[in-house]
């Protein structure tokens, strides 16, 4: 996935008046664009990990933008459900997230189980493909 794949996400959605989609496709895109700009002041090139952190980042202002408008009472019904089909299209190019076994398994696997090394090496090799959190909590449970 890069900016050319959301650009063409988003004249799909355009062909289907989804207009909802498109405004959570545009913040996607924009925010693609800025990271794009700020890794090459820095010489680095944006990778399919910081995509998916756009992504999620995304999905969680959304959800958290919902979350007020929920509390805010009826007043902003269609503004919710909007928000709905919003968070529903960023999910959809979202990798389903690493299961709490899966990452056990990962970190059993490897020789240094200290904590930033583990976090270090999902954050290299797992990066948008698992919660940090997830593996923290695995990680100190273990």
């Amino acid at each position: 996935m890069d900016i050319d794949f959301f650009k063409k996400e988003k004249i799909v959605k355009m062909k289907e008046k989804n207009s909802d989609a498109v405004s959570a496709l545009n913040v996607v895109i924009n925010k693609i664009m800025l990271a794009t700009i700020e890794k090459r002041a820095k010489n680095e090139t944006l990778n399919e990990g910081d995509i998916l952190s756009i992504l999620q980042k995304t999905e969680k202002e959304l959800l958290e933008e919902k979350s007020g408008y929920e509390k805010a009472g009826a007043n902003y019904v269609d503004k919710v459900k909007s928000l709905e089909v919003q968070i529903a299209t960023v999910k959809s190019y979202l990798p389903s997230l690493m299961s709490a076994e899966e990452i056990k398994e990962v970190i059993l696997s490897l020789e240094d189980k200290s904590v930033p090394s583990v976090m270090r090496y999902f954050k290299a090799n797992y990066n948008g493909k698992c919660d940090m959190k997830t593996v923290n909590e695995v990680l100190r449970s273990i």
